[in-house]
């Protein structure tokens, strides 16, 4: 059975915690896996380079550690998100690390390279990718890929713009595998939707970011608090790729929304070191300028990862009687 197959019957509850930029650091990975949800972060965060085997090892020590005194309890695996595009020079150094530590559970996003996807499969890794339309999900099915992300209209960061009722529907018309959707998804209610709209896993990453363990300011995690759907703009002006940002964090930066369309998009490049990003002048995407998703409406409170999947459990079976 293949690690995706069996995290339907082994996950507390079926959640993939999403790769969030800058946000996720091993504390919250570490938080997420121990809570029984699949934890991920982009293998970007670690800077530099070559902190990312320590955060690995550190992230496989620890879960190994709570296996050991919490035998019965749930622990999921966890992934690493690899950003394949050009200006990522970094991902060969990325995944040897990954190949050498086994990670169990790689996240492509942009394409889904076939050298990397052999090379996860030599260990018996999985490798799933994010996809924003059917064609996308047909070439990275070509390449070999083992499950799917749809991102759909109203996925924090950068989104698609289809509807989740119609892309789950056509690529489960080409695929029967692992499935997880993205989009909007903030509380168990959503969790059940996702499930019974045909995707096997709900992605959630909005929903993490205002938690006790995200590597982010206090001021990012209260806009979140704050804000609803109707703060959300989606614009490619900042990275070049359309993308969903909290509205406060781009006027506060002193960028009128009028503006975005009339912006020269800059190229996304997301694997500068941090010194070269401190150069930039400017607001930055994620750094300044803060991505949400649709659903932070309905979030509420910045609890410990912990209390945030407990409390998903909770409404999720609550959403189930109810129906």
């Amino acid at each position: 059975m293949s690690i995706l197959s069996a995290l339907k019957q082994d996950l507390r509850i079926p959640v993939i915690g999403a790769p969030l930029y800058i946000v996720s650091n091993p504390a919250l990975v570490i938080e997420q896996c121990k809570a029984g949800i699949v934890g991920s972060f982009p293998a970007l965060n670690a800077r530099p380079k070559s902190t990312l085997k320590n955060w690995i090892t550190k992230i496989k020590d620890a879960l190994r550690v709570h296996k050991q005194t919490n035998p019965d309890c749930y622990i999921a695996p966890f992934a690493v998100n690899q950003i394949c595009h050009k200006t990522n020079d970094r991902l060969h150094h990325d995944m040897d690390v990954c190949v050498e530590q086994q990670v169990p559970i790689i996240i492509t996003s942009l394409r889904p390279p076939a050298d990397i996807i052999k090379a996860v499969h030599g260990y018996g890794g999985v490798v799933i990718h994010d996809v924003v339309s059917l064609r996308h999900a047909e070439k990275a099915l070509e390449q070999g890929v083992d499950g799917l992300i749809a991102v759909t209209c109203g996925a924090g960061g950068h989104a698609g713009q289809i509807n989740p009722f119609a892309l789950i529907t056509e690529i489960r018309e080409i695929f029967d595998g692992p499935l997880a959707l993205s989009g909007s998804i903030s509380t168990g209610a959503g969790i059940l939707a996702a499930r019974a709209l045909g995707a096997d896993f709900a992605y959630m990453g909005t929903r993490f970011i205002a938690s006790f363990e995200a590597n982010v300011s206090d001021d990012y995690k209260q806009m979140i608090l704050d804000c609803s759907a109707k703060d959300i703009v989606y614009s490619s002006a900042f990275t070049g790729i359309p993308a969903n940002y909290m509205t406060p964090s781009i006027t506060s930066n002193g960028i009128d929304l009028a503006s975005l369309a009339n912006i020269d998009a800059k190229h996304l490049d997301l694997a500068k070191d941090e010194a070269d990003l401190k150069k930039d002048t400017g607001p930055k995407a994620w750094l300044d300028i803060w991505s949400a998703g649709h659903g932070i409406g309905t979030i509420h409170n910045a609890p410990s990862i912990n209390e945030i999947v407990g409390q998903l459990e909770t409404e999720l079976n609550q959403a189930k009687q109810k129906i």
